[in-house]
């Protein structure tokens, strides 16, 4: 039989939360590590469970390769055949004849992250980056929501 054991910890759990918006020049992947290791670095806080929460439907999040670019552009290419920007096979175009295709590109992501932080980092593989994926082709601001609980 197996019995479970709870782990307490003396230390107060805190929290801290912050928004960064990011401009987009139309569909593809923008690396926003850099912003997520700041907001972590000045949260003051060395352990705990970080949030990356983007607040649109059309644009979503991706912990990816960030060493060759090539696996960014493979990944438009791939979309691009997956939800085509042919407007004649969606009914949805209230905001565009590339929002359908937007819809679906996110639908197949993810608009949340979950990622663990260590010694007051992200903890991330060596060849890891965290970034927004737009799926408009226009330039748009988005907006990621930073939330780190932790101690």
């Amino acid at each position: 039989m197996l019995r479970e054991r709870a782990i307490t910890t003396s230390e107060v759990t805190r929290q801290a939360l912050s928004e960064i918006t990011v401009a987009t020049t139309g569909v593809g992947l923008i690396d926003v590590t850099e912003q997520v290791r700041s907001f972590v670095a000045e949260s003051g806080l060395a352990d705990g469970l970080l949030t990356v929460f983007v607040r649109h439907t059309s644009a979503s999040l991706l912990i990816q390769e960030n060493a060759d670019p090539d696996v960014r552009v493979d990944l438009d290419r791939f979309f691009a055949r997956l939800a085509p920007w042919d407007p004649t096979l969606y009914r949805h175009s209230t905001e565009g004849p590339d929002d359908m295709p937007a819809h679906i590109r996110s639908a197949l992501t993810q608009t949340t992250l979950t990622i663990p932080v260590a010694g007051g980092r992200p903890v991330l593989g060596t060849w890891q980056g965290i970034y927004l994926y737009e799926h408009r082709e226009h330039p748009h601001r988005r907006h990621i929501v930073l939330h780190l609980m932790g101690a």
